[in-house]
């Protein structure tokens, strides 16, 4: 029972092969799918996937990295987007991005993307799935301010024990990827040990990021068991308990029976 929360079935490094992909999957015990949109086209993509395989849901959103697609009529694109599946669950992915670019006026205009597809996610009631990446402080601020509904999930997640507590607090849930299992990545594991199992889910954000041992390798959906099992031996907990507790996490954040 493992629901991946974070997918890009949608790139072309997977979409060719993906019927044996997902069924590689399965055998270890994949079953549920979030395939996560980041501009529109890649978005329409996964509306097509979701459409097609029972197991795969769909995210829409623009990606603050993403900013010069971004338009006045982009708000108005993902709308129209929305009312053509009822397989779409989230807006996202969305947030903050100052690792590659943080001139004022783009942080200015990753805000304002962040913010109005918040307002998107609150008209139509979904969760949103948020994409933060040194800009801890201001995602938080932009959430505490701007109150998602229905919450989300901090994908890829690498700030501090402290601030995951706070998104916590915000009602958010915590996702892990195959970074977990990397040596130097330390602030993870503590993040992992120290939050409440209620609050954890997991993820690929394949074809990227591949774990231990895979890592540098094209990651695959049947890897994010490796993270599950690292995972759930770092936290000396069985298995079969952790994946039945952090599938119930991510139905529930997503308000998927």
């Amino acid at each position: 029972m493992i629901f991946d929360t974070h997918i890009h079935l949608n790139d072309d490094a997977l979409l060719n092969d993906i019927d044996s992909l997902i069924n590689n999957a399965k055998e270890k015990g994949v079953n549920k799918f979030l395939c996560v949109g980041f501009d529109i086209n890649s978005s329409k993509k996964a509306i097509e996937l979701a459409n097609k395989y029972d197991c795969i849901y769909a995210t829409i959103g623009i990606i603050p990295t993403e900013h010069k697609q971004y338009n006045e009529n982009s708000i108005k694109e993902l709308e129209e987007l929305l009312l053509t599946s009822n397989k779409i669950v989230a807006i996202g992915e969305i947030g903050l991005d100052y690792y590659w670019e943080n001139e004022q006026t783009i942080k200015n205009k990753q805000k304002e993307m962040f913010i109005k597809q918040i307002e998107l996610a609150n008209k139509y009631n979904l969760p949103i799935s948020i994409h933060c990446r040194d800009a801890i402080q201001d995602t938080f601020d932009i959430l505490k301010v701007y109150k998602v509904n229905n919450k989300g999930i901090m994908h890829c997640y690498s700030g501090s024990l402290e601030s995951a507590k706070e998104f916590i607090k915000l009602g958010y849930k915590i996702a892990f990827g195959g970074t977990l299992t990397f040596k130097n990545s330390i602030k993870s594991k503590e993040v992992l040990k120290g939050i409440p199992l209620t609050s954890i889910v997991f993820e690929t954000d394949a074809p990227y990021l591949a774990p231990i041992p895979y890592r540098g390798k094209l990651n695959i959906p049947e890897y994010i068991y490796e993270t599950v099992k690292y995972a759930a031996n770092l936290l000396n907990i069985d298995i079969n308990e952790l994946e039945e507790i952090t599938y119930n996490n991510s139905l529930e954040i997503l308000k998927l029976k």
